[in-house]
C-alpha cells in the first residue's frame, strides 16, 4: 500500500455530505495520503456512501483498471462497502497494516445494436416501458434457446447477485465463480410461449443475445446497475464478461459469504 497513497473521494457534493467527508480528508493527509482532484492521477478511488454510490463511483470513473477501489459506507455496511466513515481511523489503520487484501470483481459489458459498449458492476435489465407485456428472443451464442414473453430480464454478474436478481428469485453466487446469472421477470407460459421458468447461469466465455421482437413495444427501458440508459429503440443487447475486472480494497475478515449472513439470515 505504501505506493499508493494519491486518494480520490467520490461523494455526492452536498453541505452534509462535505461535513462527513472534511474530517476523513484531514485524516488521510495526516497519515501521508495526497488527495487528488483529478481521477486520471489517483490509484485509490474511494467511493462515500453506499452501495449505490460505489456502483456510481466505479462507472463514472471508467472502470479503472490501474488503481484500487475502496467503499466507505455513511450508514451501514454493504456489499462494496467494507469501512465506515464513523471509525475512519480503523479504516486508516487497515490500509497501513495490511489487513485488507484486493479482490477483483468481474464487469458486465453491454453492446445495444452493435454500438460502443456500456459497463456495469452488478446487472443489466431490460424492461417493458408500458403496462404491457414485449417478447425476446434469447441466444446463447449461436443457439435460439427461447422465446420469452412478460416484463423483462435482468442479467446479473455474482455480486449482482443479491441485489435485483435476488428479488425475482434469482440464485446468489459466489464471486468466484466467473459467469452471468439470466433471471426473468414476470414471464408468460403458455403454448406459444415457452421458457425455462428458472434463473440460469452461463459461463464466462458464452454471450447472451437478447433480440427485441418488434411488435408495436419495441420500446424498453434498459437499466445498467442504478442508472437508465437514454436509449429510445433498441432491438438487440449483447451480453458478455469483459476481459477486464475491478480490483477492490477489503478487510480480510469480512467474506462475501459473511455479507451474506449479516444482511439476509442475521
Amino acid at each position: 500500500m505504501s505506493s499508493r497513497t494519491n486518494l480520490y473521494l467520490s461523494y455526492k457534493r452536498t453541505n452534509e455530505m462535505e461535513e462527513l467527508v472534511n474530517p476523513l480528508k484531514a485524516l488521510a493527509e495526516e497519515n501521508n495520503f495526497t488527495l487528488v482532484t483529478n481521477v486520471e492521477e489517483a490509484n485509490i478511488i474511494a467511493s462515500i456512501g453506499g452501495d449505490n454510490a460505489f456502483l456510481q463511483a466505479t462507472r463514472k470513473t471508467g472502470f479503472k483498471q490501474d488503481c484500487l477501489y475502496v467503499g466507505v459506507s455513511t450508514d451501514s455496511l454493504g456489499f462494496y462497502t467494507d469501512f465506515s466513515i464513523q471509525d475512519m481511523k480503523q479504516m486508516i489503520h487497515a490500509l497501513q497494516n495490511e489487513e485488507v487484501e484486493v479482490r477483483r470483481y468481474p464487469i458486465l459489458k453491454v453492446t445495444v445494436d452493435n454500438e460502443k459498449p456500456f459497463y456495469c458492476l452488478n446487472e443489466c435489465s431490460i424492461r417493458s416501458n408500458v403496462i404491457k407485456t414485449f417478447v425476446i428472443d434469447v441466444f446463447i451464442d449461436d443457439l435460439h434457446f427461447e422465446t420469452f414473453r412478460g416484463d423483462g430480464m435482468i442479467v446479473s454478474t455474482p455480486t449482482g447477485s443479491t441485489a435485483y436478481n435476488m428479488s425475482v428469485n434469482g440464485a446468489v453466487v459466489d464471486p468466484t465463480l466467473l459467469s452471468l446469472q439470466v433471471s426473468e421477470i414476470a414471464s408468460l407460459n403458455n403454448n406459444e410461449y415457452r421458457t425455462l421458468g428458472t434463473s440460469f447461469l452461463l459461463g464466462q466465455d458464452r454471450t447472451l443475445t437478447l433480440k427485441v421482437v418488434q411488435d408495436g413495444n419495441d420500446h424498453p427501458i434498459i437499466g445498467v446497475d442504478n442508472e437508465a440508459l437514454s436509449i429510445r429503440h433498441a432491438k438487440q443487447l449483447k451480453l458478455q464478461l469483459a476481459e477486464q475486472s475491478i480490483k477492490v480494497l477489503k478487510l480480510k475478515n469480512n467474506s462475501f459469504w459473511e455479507k451474506v449472513q449479516r444482511n439476509f439470515i442475521k
